[in-house]
């Protein structure tokens, strides 16, 4: 499934009385990776939840097809859409990581089993299917949360900070998925202090250069 386009239309945030960007606009097609970059507390975790409509913005709007994701039946069509995952790995730690992709997944794309095994192995945990979460690192833990790449099948990803504690390895696993995404036909975009120059076509979005 591909995205429709994304058009910001002078967005606008402003968090404890503090404006961190404003008259933000511009246009995403399918098949685009989006870098949003800028330095710390210049406002690129509040895009994300934003653009994901976890959070109202401050002005301006946010358009999926033509149709704005803060209003009405847009607002529905564009959860279905989009996957968001956050800083945080929203991962259980009582749960074991095959518990918590089944928990997680079942709010949009329910999977089996040997679905949740196959993308754990993807992500380099395959044997980590019965641990609870609370015994693996940090950077496992995110291994469980990107398994969720692997899993539901939205066309856009909004990934804030998504190479946080992963290995060389498993970088470059995910710069491949996320251009094998794009490539065919998804939208991405995302925060990283990971470099991505070496990556094609990625576009970046200064906050820090935006105000």
């Amino acid at each position: 499934m591909k995205p429709l386009p994304v058009e910001l239309d002078g967005l606008a945030c402003e968090r404890d009385e503090r404006e961190l960007f404003a008259s933000l606009s511009l246009r995403l097609e399918p098949g685009e990776v989006l870098q949003v970059a800028g330095p710390n507390g210049s406002g690129k975790t509040s895009l994300l939840r934003i653009m994901a409509g976890l959070l109202p913005p401050s002005a301006g709007d946010m358009r999926y097809g033509g149709n704005s994701v803060y209003h009405g039946a847009g607002r529905e069509d564009w959860r279905r859409q989009r996957l968001y995952i956050g800083h945080a790995p929203a991962i259980k730690g009582a749960l074991t990581a095959e518990e918590n992709l089944a928990w997680l997944c079942a709010l949009s794309f329910p999977v089996g089993t040997e679905q949740i095994w196959q993308a754990l192995e993807q992500v380099g945990l395959r044997g980590f299917e019965d641990v609870p979460c609370h015994n693996l690192s940090a950077g496992q833990k995110r291994r469980v949360a990107l398994a969720r790449l692997y899993l539901e099948q939205h066309p856009v990803w909004i990934l804030d900070e998504p190479f946080t504690a992963i290995d060389k390895a498993g970088v470059t696993a995910l710069e491949n998925h996320i251009m094998a995404h794009a490539q065919q036909g998804g939208m991405v975009i995302m925060t990283t202090h990971h470099g991505l120059d070496h990556l094609p076509g990625v576009r970046c979005l200064d906050l820090g250069q935006a105000n």
